[in-house]
């Protein structure tokens, strides 16, 4: 179960390659446009309070690299553990905290690699019937190809295939794109895409990881 709070968490920071303050700003117009309210945090020191993160219904992680201390990552895992939503995308979620395993475990996958850099691939949504993908279609973005390591234990809805042209070795891989997952009582929402803000623009993703943070937040059945 999750919790029945209305509020969310953005943290944002790390790698400044991926405007996380920019994505914040786009994600907080998402979540405030649904009826959540946003506190956007720009520092790790948020998560010192343990006991304060489960009063959240989500916290979004927007963080690419960095390092999260010993106390910090057992506060935010203990209150996703407890029913707190857990929702990010990219390399701010999915390339977060890089010797943190125990991260990693709860996003349930950790990014490995992006060959040919930004490029126009296709995703395929391969779970038409959960609510995060429900009437929406395959579509082509151009952004960086996440070559992921992941957890078998996740929902995939969607994935992509690498063509080989960048890596010969991987042609007709299939690579999650966009999963959920449960961790304890907390749901967990990730996508690969958005390496750019303006990727947000097209309509199929940006609703896409529209749904995706409010199912996570317990908002969207």
């Amino acid at each position: 179960m999750t919790t029945s709070s209305s509020r969310a968490l953005i943290i944002s920071g790390g790698w400044p390659g991926h405007q996380p303050h920019r994505f914040a700003e786009i994600i907080r117009g998402m979540l405030e446009g649904a009826g959540l309210q946003v506190t956007a945090a720009d520092t790790l020191d948020v998560l010192d309070d343990g006991g304060a993160l489960r009063d959240y219904a989500l916290i979004v992680p927007n963080w690419t690299m960095g390092q999260l201390s010993g106390d910090r990552s057992k506060h935010l895992r203990a209150a996703v553990e407890a029913g707190t939503g857990l929702g990010g995308f990219h390399g701010g979620m999915g390339d977060a905290f890089r010797e943190n395993t125990e991260f990693q475990f709860m996003v349930g996958g950790q990014f490995a690699a992006h060959p040919g850099d930004i490029h126009r691939y296709g995703v395929d949504l391969t779970a038409t019937d959960h609510p995060i993908t429900r009437g929406l279609s395959r579509f082509e973005i151009e952004s960086e190809q996440y070559y992921m390591h992941v957890d078998p234990s996740n929902t995939v809805l969607a994935t992509t295939t690498f063509s080989g042209e960048h890596v010969a070795w991987i042609e007709g891989t299939v690579i999650p794109a966009v999963w959920v997952r449960r961790y304890g009582q907390g749901r967990v929402f990730y996508s690969s895409i958005g390496h750019d803000p303006r990727e947000f623009e097209h309509p199929t993703v940006a609703e896409l990881h529209r749904r995706g943070l409010l199912w996570a937040a317990g908002s969207l059945a």
